[in-house]
């Protein structure tokens, strides 16, 4: 499927690395201007080669997602700039540890509830209302099927997921009356350095590399996508299910 991006902006997070860096790049193949944040300055630079080498632009915003004065301000710095966004991919998330739960120690609780689940809070707050100033704004917000497994020793990661669903899914009924779309999806087992870190001994070959999933993302954020609220799969490298929330 085709979709054309022309003239959009596109705001990605964690776009250094992994799903979120090809996401950044589809979308600059696809004729968005990307605004793409991560804390890695370098893998930033790296993306900025890549969209380039296509014909693409993008402009980059090196941050901290813990920061949330930071986030604050960007959506301001946007507003000033190109007076809207198109288009929001929430990607940015950390594992934390594989632990029993009443071994996690509180730090790293509370820095996997900062980055998955304040900072998405955050950001919805922040740029909430240049989405709706676009014709036809989009939100995808990453999740894990972590969210409804809840397997052992996933805690923190699993109730982060499952709390940035249940923020997307509040968000997608009060906003269903305007032009603003917003979907979470699933991407799946997909060769990251977080899927990596959480099953140590997994074969990486045997998975999905994160350029494949960019491009099944690509058209739930597309101006002819019109579904709200719901939860997307990605699955054999495409869209292969949904369920709807009741």
């Amino acid at each position: 499927m085709t979709v054309n991006l022309k003239d959009r902006i596109a705001l990605v997070t964690g776009a250094s690395r992994g799903i979120g860096y090809f996401t950044a790049l589809e979308l600059a193949k696809a004729g968005a201007h990307v605004v793409a944040c991560a804390r890695t300055v370098g893998g930033l630079e790296e993306l900025d080669d890549a969209i380039k080498a296509v014909g693409g632009s993008a402009t980059l915003v090196p941050f901290d997602l813990g920061d949330m004065a930071a986030i604050d301000k960007l959506g301001g710095s946007i507003f000033e700039r190109w007076g809207k966004l198109d288009i929001l991919v929430a990607n940015a998330g950390v594992l934390g540890t594989i632990s029993p739960i009443g071994h996690v120690e509180a730090k790293v609780f509370e820095k996997v509830m900062t980055i998955n689940v304040n900072a998405t809070w955050r950001l919805i707050r922040s740029v909430e209302p240049l989405l709706l100033k676009s014709d036809a704004g989009r939100a995808l917000i990453l999740s894990s099927s972590a969210a409804h497994k809840c397997k052992p020793f996933w805690g923190p990661y699993s109730a982060s997921k499952a709390a940035v669903e249940a923020l997307a899914r509040t968000w997608a009924g009060e906003t269903q009356r305007t032009p603003l779309r917003i979907l979470c999806v699933d991407p799946g087992a997909t060769r990251t350095a977080m899927r990596a870190q959480a099953v140590p001994g997994e074969d990486p070959t045997t998975l999905p590399h994160p350029s494949e999933v960019a491009g099944a993302l690509l058209p739930l954020v597309g101006p002819e996508q019109s579904e709200t609220g719901k939860l997307f799969i990605v699955r054999d490298r495409q869209i292969v299910d949904y369920r709807m929330p009741e």
